[in-house]
């Protein structure tokens, strides 16, 4: 089981100036594999492994124009082309887009494979760079694999330690609460357990600091490019970007760490938030919401617990469907809130409507799967919400309902 834990850095000055001769080789290194590789490529129709951009690096190192390269650690170099392999390998599988050349006005990182040790506040990095001084807020358990040193905009350095532990995580367990989560913007979550429907609203983080932000990047565009006083602009504006991302952070993690102590099975839906920004209206809202951040808590916390993470299908109609008969209507605009069912009469909340919908729906994918659900209060609609005219009881954890494999 592999766990990642990141920290503090302090390095002194003359630690902070190997660093970042460090961070432009392992740079430099990136843009002139990918440049090779595209130009091999292009010429004949093959392109360079991990192995063969590995092979240059000699060369380059002996050359005159390159002889700095020697100076930085071999095995960052390695980890680099490591790196740039696998995007491509990610790229051709569908998983990300082209590799990307890197530059030195964003964030710095470099990598360590191996011979990196933790010691009683610093960490002992191979090379010259010898002890830096840590923030170990946490004990490092398990064998080290992999240290990536990064440097923020703002200046700071951390050190993000991925290391391998001995077991598994819990075998994964439905026998226990069931909660549906609808995602929102004006209430960032809308949780429904089956009884009781629960509202989270969004802290909007970038709008609060917005008027700081842009005091602060008009004070940067002001700056002479290459002036020290620009540094500092762009370090101060990093600032607030940053303390933006930590509200966020922290509102995400506080609020997945409620729902995963809380329920063992967790529903929620499968939105396309790439599609969904390209409304100008709402895009910098749903951006800054961090839906996606938030369903990846979920997730990891729900493996490591032994939970289960549920993701419907993002055309299931959780808003059009009444949780009371079923009845499906056919429009829904976004600024309707409530509406009336015309079937039951009954009045739905639209969001606690949909939460209730989507649990049911995350219920009955349990069953078809042949798996025992626990979901006290709860009604389980028909297949992909389809008008009907049964009513399903509610399933008791006193009789848990499998369905037989045929």
């Amino acid at each position: 089981m592999h766990k990642a834990l990141k920290v503090r850095l302090y390095p002194t000055p003359e630690q902070q100036i190997l660093l970042s001769q460090h961070f432009g080789c392992a740079r430099w290194w990136w843009n002139y594999a990918l440049n090779k590789s595209i130009e091999t490529y292009r010429d004949t129709g093959k392109s360079l492994g991990q192995s063969a951009l590995n092979a240059l690096l000699p060369k380059l190192k002996k050359a005159e124009e390159t002889v700095w390269l020697s100076e930085c650690y071999s095995q960052v170099l390695q980890a680099t082309t490591l790196n740039l392999t696998s995007a491509y390998k990610n790229f051709f599988a569908g998983r990300a887009r082209f590799p990307r050349y890197k530059s030195k006005h964003g964030k710095q990182s470099i990598q360590y494979p191996q011979n990196v040790k933790v010691l009683n506040k610093v960490v002992q990095l191979p090379g010259k760079v010898g002890k830096v001084k840590a923030k170990l807020h946490r004990q490092i358990e398990g064998t080290i694999k992999t240290v990536t040193v990064s440097l923020d905009p703002s200046g700071k350095y951390f050190a993000s330690i991925l290391t391998e532990t001995e077991g598994e995580n819990p075998a994964v367990s439905t026998d226990c609460k069931v909660i549906g989560v609808d995602l929102g913007l004006t209430h960032f979550a809308i949780t429904s357990d089956g009884c009781k429907v629960s509202k989270y609203d969004n802290p909007r983080n970038l709008a609060k600091h917005e008027k700081n932000l842009k005091r602060k990047q008009q004070k940067l565009a002001k700056k002479q490019k290459g002036s020290n006083s620009r540094n500092k602009a762009k370090k101060t504006l990093a600032k607030v970007y940053e303390r933006v991302t930590k509200f966020r952070q922290d509102f995400l993690h506080k609020l997945s760490r409620k729902l995963v102590n809380e329920n063992q099975v967790v529903v929620v839906e499968n939105l396309n938030v790439k599609g969904m920004v390209r409304n100008h209206n709402l895009a910098k809202a749903i951006s800054d919401a961090g839906w996606g951040t938030f369903v990846n808590f979920l997730a990891y916390k729900l493996e490591k617990k032994g939970g289960k993470l549920i993701e419907i299908d993002r055309w299931f109609p959780s808003s059009k469907l009444c949780s009371n008969c079923y009845y499906q209507i056919d429009k829904l605009p976004l600024d309707v809130r409530e509406w009336t069912c015309p079937s039951c009469g009954t009045r739905h909340d639209r969001d606690g409507n949909a939460a209730s919908n989507i649990r049911a729906e995350g219920i009955r994918i349990l069953q078809t799967d042949g798996t025992a659900v626990s979901a006290d209060g709860g009604e389980v609609r028909p297949r992909l919400g389809r008008k009907s005219v049964l009513r399903h009881s509610p399933l008791k954890s006193e009789a848990y309902t499998i369905l037989a494999s045929s």
